[in-house]
């Protein structure tokens, strides 16, 4: 099961060495970048994987939710050992964290 994670609590996560992994399109990235964070689209993450650290805390972004959910269970299913999704996407992210970034 996958745990969820405020933009708030990853910010806690972030400074103790956690990835954030943008998985949405370049054209959604493009209205509204989140800074650090790590941008390989949902359709790229099977063919991109060795990019990525299994044993790194990885917490998945998309817009509201929803792609990073599926994402972050298909990095479970290859063995990543701490893998969680950020609750609301960057719509979250803007009300919480950011609000610079763009609500779309």
């Amino acid at each position: 099961m996958v745990a969820a994670v405020s933009a708030t609590e990853f910010q806690s996560r972030r400074a103790a060495g956690a990835l954030l992994l943008d998985v949405r399109n370049d054209w959604e990235l493009a209205i509204a970048p989140v800074p650090e964070a790590k941008h390989i689209p949902m359709a790229e993450i099977p063919q991109r994987l060795g990019e990525l650290d299994p044993q790194r805390e990885t917490v998945v972004i998309c817009r509201s939710g929803g792609r990073s959910l599926r994402v972050a269970q298909f990095l479970e299913q290859q063995g990543f050992k701490s893998v969680a999704n950020l609750t609301g996407g960057v719509l979250a992210w803007s009300r919480e964290v950011d609000p610079s970034i763009p609500e779309y």
